[in-house]
């Protein structure tokens, strides 16, 4: 069994016991979070697509912890000015353990 959610403006499949990092979430530490934004799940006895969500459908988790992800460089010029910029930045991320799917 496994369902498409949407957190964050972002789509992920997500399976029991499965562990994903999405956009910072506000809530805190090891509380548990329920995602009912699905999109799709997929049972033994076929597939439930929702219009936009699926009605009923929930996915629960657990947030473990807040983090923030790898440096991303950049680097701007403009050619024969004289012009440079370099940049970074680290997105701020959350990590979940999902637990179970409610369809």
């Amino acid at each position: 069994m496994y369902a498409i959610i949407q957190a964050g403006g972002k789509q992920y499949k997500v399976t029991s016991n499965d562990v994903i990092s999405v956009n910072r979430l506000a809530v805190p530490e090891g509380e548990e979070i329920v995602l009912d934004r699905v999109l799709l799940v997929a049972k033994d006895g076929g597939i439930q697509v929702g219009t936009p969500f699926v009605p009923g459908a929930k996915v629960i988790g657990q947030v473990l912890r807040h983090y923030k992800g790898r440096k991303i460089r950049g680097f701007t010029y403009k050619p024969k000015k004289d012009e440079r910029r370099r940049f970074g930045h680290r997105q701020l991320l959350t990590s979940i353990a999902i637990k179970e799917i409610q369809a």
